[in-house]
């Protein structure tokens, strides 16, 4: 019953016959991977983990900013040295640091027409706590006079206010006839910056009333 049994030598034999069969096989064929190879940014976002959505109240954006606090931690004396130096950088007119609403030579050019005025809008602010404290007196004779004359100074600050908004529209677009132009925006700036008190103007007037504008 030999025929039965495989001798070692036949076995021996067949061995280095399959093993360089896979060698030929694993050198003509690569398996597939079965998908497609990943972008780098979707290898990168995976790493980083899902993106936290947006906060929906006060009270969660408050947590979130905690939270980022405590993983980049930063001094208070260094939040307020930063917060100081953006501070400094709009009141000296830096566009870099200014809010979009003022950052152009257009806005520019419009704080200086404003600047370089005496307007009665200036005493709007003044002329609102007026209005407050004419509430408070209990005489009303009183209260109707200094409502009359606020009144009388509301509507005169009013006119003003358009009429400045259009010379200073019209100066805009002889100055900067290249850029599109919306009178009512630039007006709007302007009055808003004329019934600012000068010093508390945000950024800093560079010119005082009478000066030149420069070129």
């Amino acid at each position: 019953m030999r025929f039965l049994r495989r001798s070692t030598t036949d076995t021996a034999a067949e061995e280095p016959e399959s093993a360089e069969a896979v060698d030929v096989a694993g050198k003509a064929y690569t398996p597939g991977k079965g998908k497609a190879t990943p972008k780098r940014r979707e290898a990168e976002a995976k790493r980083r983990g899902p993106v936290a959505p947006p906060p929906t109240t006060m009270r969660e954006a408050m947590k979130r900013n905690k939270e980022l606090r405590k993983a980049n931690p930063q001094t208070k004396e260094d939040r307020r040295a930063a917060a100081k130096a953006r501070r400094e950088a709009m009141m000296r007119g830096d566009d870099k640091a200014l809010l979009p609403r003022d950052r152009g030579p257009v806005k520019a050019y419009v704080r200086d027409l404003v600047d370089s005025r005496r307007n009665l809008l200036g005493l709007f602010m003044p002329l609102a706590i007026l209005v407050f404290l004419a509430l408070l007196v209990p005489l009303p004779q009183v209260q109707s006079y200094i409502t009359l004359l606020c009144t009388a100074m509301l509507l005169v600050m009013a006119i003003e206010g358009f009429v400045n908004g259009r010379k200073i529209a019209k100066l805009v677009r002889e100055k900067f006839p290249k850029e599109a132009v919306s009178g009512r925006s630039l007006g709007w700036y302007a009055f808003v910056r004329a019934s600012q008190i000068r010093r508390l103007r945000m950024p800093k007037p560079r010119l005082k009333p009478g000066d030149p504008i420069p070129n």
